[in-house]
């Protein structure tokens, strides 16, 4: 097809101009992957704050460092607007939008129908259109398809090309980024998937074209349903292990000595990030369309979603235990990002655990060394705090030090010396040096 021939000659000279619109979590790091690969990148993100501190060479997520920006300012190849009038401009559009749960649990896809529309609106022949947000397979063919040929008066495959590319993002993985992390690619039409095969070719170590869009779509919901699964056991052994007296950090460090068949996954207070929690429950909402019960899934989110639960109850017996009464103690709470070692507090366990203890009576206050404060959280609008400093003295106040999230940068052996009680959801005071009758294991 001469459309997409002439669109794969242009990619491959880097005369394409790519456009990624959200410059978030995902979609800066893959705007800096094609720039640093010699593509005309420009960004597009609603919020103009965050536009003005990319072209002032600034960074607003933790694990991007402002020289990193600065580098790709310097390199000329890169441009930040929240003007979406610009979007007739590029050769190719990437959509990196949040894909979110609704109050009811079903999906939400505002942000890529407002998206899809405002592109339909500037949508040049000959461009290609891929979706990253992860989703039910169905999204791009049922829900971005009608919304682009409609608005447009194009006609997908033939006038311009739409795939579907999961996001595999892990901020802050030592050993893994954008470009090093394989890519499941999926096209409407053959011709569609040459052109974004031909695209993050040239971007990634190694591509995996796959038949269509549902099964691109479907594999990455695939991906984090097995993760969110296999948490949930590990979840599940852990209160059952507690009962019985048996550390399950223990049984799962014996067990993955094992080289074959057992992979490790390790329990805690929940489930966090932008992922995990919520992409099952796509695949959940989509199969009741086909009278498909998903029961493993959904028991493994509600097993997932009550350990905040079992947490609230271990701190009251740890303070039961020690003649004091969850209501009215003083709980200093470490970490609220959703992993260690980042600033992404998404989705967050530590918030359902900071409503639960407060909603019991108990004055909560938190430390993280990546997050100094948090507030306007879509699902806790209640919670407006700060980090406090991690001192002696703020240990010592304390009636209960929570841990949640296991940043590195914490120094855990002088919360052991201050600290009059811990309840540890990770397993940081794992070495014996630092195992007393104060720890806790939640």
């Amino acid at each position: 097809m001469e459309l997409a021939d002439t669109l794969i000659e242009r990619i491959k000279e880097r005369r394409a101009l790519i456009g990624v619109v959200g410059l978030g979590y995902v979609g800066l790091p893959l705007a800096m992957a094609f720039a640093d690969r010699g593509f005309r990148v420009l960004g597009f993100d609603l919020d103009p704050d965050k536009c003005t501190a990319l072209m002032a060479g600034r960074s607003y997520i933790k694990h991007i460092s402002d020289q990193r920006v600065g580098r790709l300012l310097e390199s000329g190849l890169f441009e930040a607007t929240h003007s979406l009038e610009r979007l007739d401009e590029p050769d190719a559009i990437l959509i990196c939008v949040p894909t979110p749960l609704n109050a009811h649990r079903e999906p939400d896809l505002s942000y890529v129908l407002n998206t899809g529309r405002a592109i339909a609106r500037r949508l040049r022949r000959g461009c290609l259109v891929c979706l990253e947000s992860t989703t039910y397979p169905g999204t791009t063919d049922e829900t971005l398809l009608p919304v682009l040929e409609k608005g447009s008066g194009l006609k997908a495959g033939v006038d311009f090309f739409l795939a579907f590319s999961p996001e595999r993002e892990d901020p802050n993985n030592p050993d893994y980024e954008t470009t090093t992390i394989p890519k499941v690619v999926g096209g409407l039409t053959h011709h569609c998937l040459r052109v974004a095969d031909a695209l993050y070719g040239l971007v990634v170590v190694r591509t995996v074209p796959v038949s269509s869009t549902r099964v691109a779509e479907a594999s990455k919901i695939l991906e984090n349903t097995y993760r969110a699964v296999n948490i949930a056991l590990v979840n599940e052994l852990k209160v059952l292990f507690d009962r019985m007296g048996i550390d399950v950090w223990e049984v799962i460090h014996s067990a993955r000595t094992k080289p074959f068949g057992f992979h490790a996954f390790y329990p805690g207070p929940g489930l966090g990030g932008h992922c995990i929690p919520i992409d099952p429950f796509y695949l959940t909402w989509k199969a009741r369309e086909y009278d498909v019960p998903t029961r493993f899934i959904e028991l493994a989110g509600e097993v997932n979603s009550s350990m905040p639960y079992f947490v609230v109850e271990k701190c009251r017996e740890a303070l039961n235990a020690r003649r004091k009464s969850l209501n009215g103690a003083r709980i200093l709470l470490l970490g609220v990002a959703y992993k260690k070692n980042i600033d992404d507090y998404r989705e967050s366990p530590s918030f359902k655990l900071i409503r639960l203890l407060s909603r019991q009576g108990a004055e909560v206050d938190y430390h993280d060394p990546h997050v100094a404060r948090c507030t306007g959280m879509r699902h806790y609008p209640e919670i407006n705090l700060s980090s406090v400093p991690l001192t002696p003295e703020a240990l010592a106040e304390r009636d209960l030090v929570l841990v949640a999230t296991d940043h590195d940068a914490v120094d855990y052996p002088m919360i052991f010396q201050h600290a009059k009680l811990i309840v540890d959801t990770r397993n940081v005071f794992a070495a014996r040096e630092l195992i007393g009758d104060k720890v806790v294991k939640a």
